[in-house]
């Protein structure tokens, strides 16, 4: 569905309800299934493909388990299926998915005794996979491509014959993110020990149920950038500078961009203020999914930025880097991807925009999320697919029209303009 969006007419003051976040559901998903206890559902595309996987119980008849564009979904069940004794199935995915890389956790599979067969391009679903049950040990992991491979590794640790040590290669990416599965498994009876290069775990005893659930701060930046450039107030309830995710750092980014965060029993309420930075430097690689959001906000309020850390993007829902560089141009804004694909920079330079925008979202839910705030000094855009939201935050229109925002039909005439 395509929407010509228009901003609130008066000052913008909402309470919005945040999706709980993707990434806490989906470990959880699997560590509830290691307990004997699988969920029944999933509050967004991702974890309800993952639900729907667990609850059936993993194959064992060689049929193809199709996982659609979740990534998260891939990773985790790839390690699962591998660990788990008697499944035998073919793990794939949507064409996007089948050129997403799984290679490196295939591998570190394989070595602690995985059986798993590319059927396509090496490196890449789709994966024949016979499980049986590995024996742990030591093995070593690229860790600077995703963090997934690395919580996909030890989620399984109550799967394997003994202990499971794993070291880390090179810059790591997204670390709160595997920090997050340690404190996860920790809650539920797992030891683990975790540094910047190695993490050691043991599970002795069977896993107990926690609940973990929070609201998504991953989500949170978008309501953030609204704050920004309408200057208005977002009050999003439970949402807490206490959270395990590392997308908590984003108050702290955006307080340069002129949004401050109050923490009260309730949440977090977000108000702006005329205090921004002339310039936005930020290494992104612990949290590089804030970067749609920010980059956004920024060519918006006008602050020159060079944000590190993104090499990881190139491979999420689309390329994120050549995305965003190909839709700020059709607001005039010529951004350059630096330093071998790991840096996007702004200088500030503009160009002239001769046309009301029509955006693109590339079957990315945060493009779409993203882009939908411009409206605010552009009314009347364009924003493409609006429904890939539904990946990880179903209900992100809804809560824009419940803001004041207005979403058309692009099909019917402009309105016009009031003399």
């Amino acid at each position: 569905m395509n929407y010509r969006i228009f901003p609130p007419e008066e000052i913008l003051e909402t309470t919005v309800a945040l999706p709980l976040s993707k990434s806490i559901e989906a470990r959880a998903m699997v560590l509830d299934y290691l307990a004997g206890a699988p969920r029944a559902t999933g509050a967004c595309d991702d974890t309800a493909t993952l639900a729907a996987v667990l609850t059936a119980g993993l194959p064992s008849d060689g049929s193809t388990v199709d996982v659609g564009p979740a990534g998260t979904a891939m990773r985790f069940l790839t390690a699962l299926c591998a660990a788990t004794e008697g499944c035998s199935c073919v793990l794939t995915g949507s064409e996007r998915m089948l050129h997403r890389p799984v290679g490196p956790l295939v591998h570190v599979l394989r070595v602690l005794g995985a059986d798993i067969e590319y059927l396509g391009e090496e490196g890449f679903p789709p994966l024949r996979i016979r499980g049986h049950r590995l024996p742990g040990g030591s093995v070593d992991i690229d860790a600077s491509e995703s963090s997934q491979y690395v919580s996909a590794l030890m989620m399984i640790v109550p799967l394997l014959e003994n202990d499971l040590t794993i070291r880390l290669l090179g810059y790591v990416q997204s670390m709160p993110y595997i920090r997050m599965t340690a404190d996860m498994m920790t809650r539920r009876g797992a030891c683990v020990d975790i540094d910047r290069e190695h993490i050691d775990i043991s599970c002795h005893s069977p896993l107990r149920a926690a609940d973990d659930s929070e609201p998504d701060w991953s989500a949170a930046a978008f309501w953030y950038e609204i704050a920004a450039v309408t200057a208005g107030w977002v009050t999003l309830p439970g949402l807490s500078d206490k959270s395990i995710q590392g997308d908590r750092h984003a108050a702290g980014l955006f307080e340069r961009l002129g949004v401050v965060t109050e923490y009260t029993d309730e949440g977090a309420e977000l108000s702006a203020t005329p205090e921004v930075f002339s310039r936005l430097e930020a290494d992104l690689t612990d949290m590089p999914d804030l970067t749609p959001a920010l980059v956004v906000t920024c060519c918006l309020i006008g602050v020159p930025f060079r944000l590190s850390g993104l090499g990881a993007l190139h491979a999420k829902e689309c390329d994120r880097l050549k995305a965003l560089k190909a839709e700020m141009a059709k607001i005039g804004c010529v951004l350059d991807i630096e330093s071998y694909g790991t840096v996007l920079s702004w200088s500030g330079a503009r160009l002239p925009v001769t046309q009301l925008p029509e955006f693109d979202t590339y079957a990315d839910h945060r493009m779409a999320m993203a882009l939908a705030p411009v409206s605010v000094f552009i009314p009347g855009i364009v924003v493409r697919d609006t429904e890939v939201v539904s990946k990880s935050y179903p209900a992100y229109f809804e809560h824009l029209q419940a803001a004041g925002f207005r979403l058309a039909d692009p099909a019917e005439p402009m309105p016009e303009v009031a003399e």
